[in-house]
């Protein structure tokens, strides 16, 4: 039994998780190098880049779920919407 066998690891999970993790790197070196400063925009709160990322994956899963539960359509434009929510609340949040 491999250590990875309790999960379906098809292609489009795998570039999910891949994702996650460079986006969770790629976030890590933009505070190191430039420090957040809390602000607020469409939010109805002050938030700063790291909370602004974790609404913004939590819009982009309800999203996701929202495709699935709703529609016959193809994931990937359920995918693509998701990130478009994520990009929107990261700019505007």
């Amino acid at each position: 039994m491999s250590l990875l066998s309790w999960m379906a690891w098809t292609p489009p999970v795998a570039i999910f998780f891949v994702c996650i993790g460079l986006l969770l790197m790629a976030m890590t070196v933009w505070e190191l190098r430039s420090p957040t400063v809390a602000r607020k925009g469409l939010l109805p709160l002050v938030t700063t880049r790291g909370d602004r990322l974790f609404i913004g994956l939590l819009a982009a899963a309800y999203v996701n779920l929202a495709w699935t539960g709703l529609t016959d359509l193809a994931q990937w434009w359920g995918a693509g919407l998701s990130a478009v929510a994520l990009v929107a609340i990261m700019r505007y949040g």
